[in-house]
């Protein structure tokens, strides 16, 4: 003998998901889909540098590791719940989701790019073999060539991935006013 339906519960449920992207492999011939795939390539190649470095201003880069892995860990994630087809089993306003991912994303991005290249720009008075900025204080930051280069470098890629994030918001902005 069941039970008779309760009408309470019906207005508990969730609706179904709401989403545009496809979820499988056809995510991956979208144009969000190859943005999340760059996302990752940039995002890693920020990490790998920076940690390359041996991070000669912790203080500053430590934000940019920081931001570089979490983002890293985070898109991995997000473009394998597509890829999976778990986005269509949770039932969540992914479109909204996305909108707010990348928004978070490239404000965190965006940071950690300025922090980049200020530790660049700071150490940036190549001296042969040494780059060396004068002490206002009692700290002296010390970077050889290599070092020096691999940081341009990071700056490079911080740029790229912080413009990666952005086209996926603007796009996300988009599907979500469409699809709201």
């Amino acid at each position: 003998m069941s039970a008779p339906a309760d009408p309470a519960a019906a207005a508990t449920t969730f609706p179904s998901p709401a989403i545009s992207l496809p979820v499988g492999l056809e995510i991956l011939r979208t144009y969000s889909g190859a943005l999340v795939c760059l996302e990752i390539l940039f995002g890693g190649l920020v990490w790998i540098l920076v940690a390359s470095s041996n991070v000669p201003v912790p203080l500053l880069q430590g934000w940019v590791m920081f931001v570089s892995v979490s983002m890293f860990v985070f898109s991995t994630v997000y473009l394998i719940v597509f890829l999976l087809g778990f986005a269509d089993r949770i039932n969540t306003d992914w479109n909204f989701l996305d909108l707010a991912y990348h928004f978070i994303a490239v404000l965190l991005y965006f940071g950690a790019f300025v922090l980049e290249a200020a530790t660049t720009a700071a150490n940036g008075q190549f001296n042969g073999t040494v780059c060396v900025r004068p002490s206002s204080g009692n700290i002296i930051t010390f970077m050889d060539g290599r070092q020096y280069s691999i940081n341009v470098a990071a700056t490079i890629f911080a740029f790229l991935v912080t413009l990666c994030y952005g086209c996926s918001m603007f796009m996300g902005f988009k599907r979500w006013r469409m699809y709201r």
